[in-house]
């Protein structure tokens, strides 16, 4: 029996294991959500803006390991999604996002809602797919998840017209996928592991570097294992934190512009680095003639593109981390490196901060970190908070810290915490937010209350925008521009016309007691606490400074 095309597109999801969707109808995707009504494996999840729809769709993606999926109307609903998208493509997060368009006949003609959603996205995404037959709707949809789950993960977009939409087809799944030309590489070469395994033998000061790919790749029982078998510290990059737990010996913490001294000064006086997963941005290493200016770099990444793009590497790996930190480690031997130890040692471990006067975020963060002992999921917008997070939340889990950390989206958090807790109903999540990204998408509530979510939200309230005030304080000489506000809501009011508690705090004495009743709250709940905007971020890397010159570390 023939389907519409719409149909066809609801069963290869299915097909493909999806239970939820995040999305938002409209005019030109209305085929698709008329057809969604009658699944029966398919949860819908109507965020308030398409913009959310993405983030969620990410952190689902992030913390359960599975492909993400959202979905939005043509025109202003596809634009909507697209930072969301760009942000997913940033941080190579697989989500398949589906987009409705004007009918075939019109595109290009300036119709209503029409917008060219696959040439505005071709920049940031893995792929994407104009669907312009309503008999390629199960080939590509198989080919989305594939391509956005297989090698460096990262977002797909279906573009799908809505007379194709409507088009009556015979149904068939495809089976294996084979797309030529697309070929991600497993296996790392033999002879590099070799001289991988050899150059590790002769190193007296080796660190490993852990990024996000370790994350993604599910690699970290076998970075532990090549820890335990050599002795080697490990730093991380923002995206790689929780990859190794911050509470072993062996971890030196962050590195890279606000990163620990520790990491930071390891990995300069270092005489070999292992990158695993990492892309090296310019957060990371600073100067970049100046990062690790005395070691052999051995780099490690399933995306081959990655490997000698921002620093130079003397051994470049291709290959899935869980199979080459593997083959490294099985023959790999114990080092002595106390000297090493000895040295790292006597370097402090993460930026200080005075207990006194205020609330100050730091201590909040180590507050709730003491109090959840590392059990939460910690969901980030972007900002001065989002660095303390980084710096003063002791993180032992793999995939508990999402966080927009390529593109630093803005509005990210809150979107991101209700994905992650449908991904993980059991687990405590708990979004940190600046007063100023959470406006950008507080809206949301709403979807938390209707999904009956009990997302905990933890607002430090500076009134602005204090990364950016810090950043005017060292290279605009102080003069402030534009980071006040002249009005805030009031987020406490505002929370409970939402229906979710919420508290205020003003002073340090009332902290223990009202981190005890957020977390002890069976629902969601909102912790608003006021802080001082002249806190800046500390340690910092200033443009153009290698990563050892630290102000405040």
């Amino acid at each position: 029996m023939k389907i519409t095309a719409a149909e066809a597109l609801i069963k290869a999801l299915e097909a493909e294991g999806v239970d939820l969707i995040f999305g938002y109808p409209g005019g030109a995707i209305l085929p698709v959500y008329d057809s969604l009504y009658n699944s029966k494996k398919i949860k819908h999840v109507l965020t308030r803006s398409e913009q959310a729809a993405a983030h969620a769709a990410s952190g689902f993606a992030r913390v359960s390991g599975k492909v993400g999926v959202c979905m939005a109307t043509s025109g202003p609903g596809a634009t909507n999604l697209v930072t969301g998208i760009a942000t997913a493509y940033m941080d190579s997060v697989p989500i398949v996002a589906i987009t409705g368009q004007v009918p075939t006949g019109v595109i290009g003609r300036d119709v209503f809602q029409e917008v060219d959603i696959t040439g505005a996205t071709a920049p940031f995404t893995k792929h994407n797919y104009l669907v312009k037959r309503a008999e390629d709707i199960p080939r590509i949809v198989k080919e989305a998840f594939y391509i956005a789950s297989t090698g460096r993960p990262g977002p797909v977009l279906i573009d799908l017209p809505k007379d194709v939409a409507e088009t009556r087809i015979e149904f068939k799944m495809p089976g294996k996928i084979n797309l030529r030309g697309y070929k991600p590489k497993v296996q790392g070469h033999p002879l590099q592991i070799e001289r991988a395994v050899e150059e590790i033998k002769r190193a007296q000061r080796p660190v490993i570097i852990a990024g996000g790919g370790v994350n993604s790749a599910k690699a970290e029982k076998e970075l532990m294992e090549l820890v335990e078998k050599t002795g080697i510290p490990v730093a991380t990059s923002l995206m790689g934190i929780g990859c190794f737990p911050q509470n072993h010996p062996l971890s030196l913490g962050m590195a890279g512009m606000h990163g620990s001294p520790r990491a930071n000064i390891a990995i300069t006086e270092a005489d070999l680095i292992i990158a695993a997963g990492v892309r090296f941005s310019d957060r990371m290493t600073g100067k970049v003639s100046g990062f690790a200016p005395k070691a052999k770099i051995l780099h490690i990444d399933i995306d081959p593109a990655e490997i000698g793009k921002n620093v130079r590497v003397d051994i470049p790996i291709v290959g899935d981390l869980r199979v080459v930190l593997s083959e490294i480690s099985k023959n790999s031997t114990k080092k002595d490196l106390y000297e090493w130890y000895d040295f790292i040692e006597k370097i402090s471990k993460k930026g200080v901060y005075e207990k006194k006067g205020m609330l100050c975020p730091q201590e909040i963060i180590e507050v709730i970190s003491q109090k959840t002992k590392g059990e939460a999921i910690i969901t980030t917008e972007v900002g001065s908070h989002q660095m303390w997070v980084a710096q003063f939340y002791e993180f032992i889990h793999p995939r508990s810290f999402i966080t927009s950390g390529g593109l630093g989206t803005m509005g990210y958090g809150l979107p991101a915490a209700i994905g992650a807790k449908f991904a993980n109903p059991g687990k405590t999540v708990i979004n940190f937010a600046g007063d100023g990204s959470f406006q950008m998408n507080l809206a949301e509530m709403a979807t938390i209350v209707e999904n009956n979510l009990a997302v905990k939200m933890v607002l430090f309230n500076n009134g602005g925008l204090g990364l950016v005030r810090q950043l005017q304080e060292f290279y605009c000489d102080g003069r402030y521009h534009q980071v006040n506000f002249k009005f805030t809501p009031d987020f406490v009011k505002l929370a409970e016309s939402y229906g979710i508690k919420a508290e205020r705090i003003e002073s340090r004495k009332e902290l223990p007691q009202a981190v005890d009743r957020m977390l002890s709250e069976e629902g969601s709940f909102l912790l608003e606490c006021m802080v001082d905007i002249r806190e800046n971020v500390y340690p910092m890397v200033l443009n153009g400074s290698p990563i050892n010159k630290m102000i405040g570390g």
